[in-house]
């Protein structure tokens, strides 16, 4: 179990962590929840149901992280194309679906990382500090959610995208001099624990 998530019984997933990787990973869910920000919260009077139906921002946020965390819908990078439309059409198409769509993915984000916090904070480490992380299902599901933000806010920081390997695979022969190889080896760390994440919920 040390190291990667095994299943457990009624759908969901254990893994050991020792007291550095509990820190790194609380750390890293907060920065997740500060690069996302907080939710929008009713003002005095206002009723609650109207924050359900508030349009959100229809331009993609300045910062490449949070631009890899909500990308277009449509002829960005992560988007898809429909035929026939030109580059004006695709704009106009990605800002109607961002403005009715970015506050929901925000608070699912939020609620995601969250839910790390929450998990990780409830642990009751041993005199060494390690404890074993056990997760239910609902739990696996928001943790995997989180892990892949992560892994997406790394490595937009660091250049590296999951469809480019030959890129990836030379993080590994990174240099102990080079200033990126902490923040490189979170980001491998992170996909080995959302692969194993992903296996246990497998059928």
């Amino acid at each position: 179990m040390a190291g990667h998530f095994e299943a457990t019984p009624g759908g969901g997933a254990a893994v050991a962590l020792d007291e550095v990787e509990i820190s790194i990973l609380r750390s890293l869910a907060v920065q997740l929840l500060e690069l996302i920000g907080p939710g929008e919260t009713p003002a005095d009077g206002e009723d609650p149901l109207a924050a359900l139906f508030a349009e959100g921002p229809s331009k993609p946020p300045s910062d490449p992280a949070l631009a890899r965390l909500f990308p277009d819908a449509y002829g960005g990078p992560d988007g898809a194309a429909p035929e026939e439309k030109s580059e004006e059409e695709l704009r106009a198409l990605s800002a109607e679906f961002r403005r009715f769509t970015e506050n929901d993915l925000r608070s699912r984000k939020r609620e995601d990382a969250l839910a790390v916090v929450r998990t990780l904070d409830a642990l009751s480490p041993a005199g060494d500090g390690a404890a074993v992380l056990t997760l239910t299902a609902d739990e696996c599901r928001s943790w995997l959610g989180s892990l892949n933000d992560l892994r997406l806010t790394i490595g937009t920081r660091l250049d590296v995208f999951d469809e480019d390997e030959g890129e990836e695979g030379s993080l590994y022969r990174l240099p102990d001099s080079d200033p990126r190889k902490p923040m490189v080896m979170a980001y491998l760390w992170l996909g080995a624990l959302q692969e194993t994440l992903v296996e246990t919920l497998m059928p």
